[in-house]
């Protein structure tokens, strides 16, 4: 791969000469020399450079977006071609919705880590939309996420698991308490706390409002589900979670499930895929999510 771009790169995610030349073992002179060549070659300065910072301008965020999608291919064309001959090794790159990145994947990953202790995974996790669009900017080499996004024909998606929606309140919220059976009205004079746009969580709540009739008095966004689940716990208003993000507090009694018309809501998580080549570490990979047997957290419970 041409080191010109390598150091472009690194120099732009490090927004610093020096870090860059510690990151890729070179002088700073050298680091700067390669910027200035790399520059000459499109004719336009690409980072403004001050003694406080080093960023990018705006031609400069069109050759990194572009940059950054090269490097990630080249990458995989040398794993692609070592995998002819090696088993399943190297970075593995994985995007997940927050979900399911941050209470099924750590447990998938374990598994991985016992069967393919060669494969190092690198996990981003973000809201759905976030993660297909890494995708399409190949940035990773499989994403996970629940509910829908703008699909595009360079991504193939498959549904491998249905994931059960719950709604849930304090035990002491009033809603919870008592025995009267709950209305969309009841529903409908709660402040329900909610994910933020793009995320999946957010897009089933809504369906959920909808398909109710059902028009909160109050909704407040977080950005992550453990916000949620603390402010649900204080008191705050009522949610709508994975069942797999809500176990422990269920366990401990933190949280109550809220029975009601329509619930649980079932959804499914999709895998995403960008590349007909795929390395033997995504491979084996996927064959791990498709085998929920392997799950090991929960085995028996899908």
């Amino acid at each position: 791969m041409d080191q010109h771009l390598q150091v472009f790169v690194t120099v732009a995610e490090k927004k610093n000469f020096s870090r860059a030349a510690e990151e890729l073992h070179m002088t700073q002179p050298a680091v700067s020399q390669y910027i200035r060549t790399f520059e000459d070659r499109f004719g336009a300065r690409l980072l403004e450079r001050t003694n406080k910072y080093v960023r990018l301008n705006k031609a400069g965020e069109i050759v990194y977006h572009h940059a950054k999608e090269i490097v990630g291919l080249y990458a995989k064309m040398e794993s692609l071609v070592d995998d002819l001959t090696n088993k399943a090794s190297g970075t593995l790159y994985i995007g997940a919705s927050y979900t399911f990145g941050e209470y099924i994947l750590p447990h998938v990953i374990a598994q991985l880590h016992q069967l393919y202790p060669e494969i190092i995974p690198a996990v981003t996790i973000d809201n759905t939309a976030k993660i297909a669009a890494l995708m399409m900017a190949r940035q990773l080499d499989i994403g996970i996420v629940e509910g829908h996004f703008k699909e595009e024909k360079q991504l193939e998606t498959d549904a491998f698991a249905e994931d059960s929606m719950v709604l849930v309140a304090s035990p002491n919220h009033p809603i919870a308490v008592g025995n009267e059976e709950i209305t969309a009205a009841d529903l409908a004079a709660q402040t329900w706390i909610l994910r933020e746009a793009g995320s999946g969580t957010r897009e089933a709540s809504e369906m959920v409002l909808q398909r109710g009739h059902i028009t909160p008095a109050n909704i407040i966004s977080f950005g992550s589900t453990q916000a949620i689940k603390e402010a649900v716990g204080a008191g705050l208003g009522i949610s709508l979670l994975s069942k797999w993000a809500v176990q422990k507090e269920l366990h401990h009694g933190e949280l109550k499930i809220i029975e009601t018309a329509g619930m649980p809501f079932s959804r499914q998580f999709y895998i995403i895929t960008a590349s007909p080549f795929q390395t033997k570490a995504l491979q084996v990979f996927l064959e791990l999510l498709r085998d929920k047997r392997k799950w090991s957290l929960f085995r028996g419970k899908i």
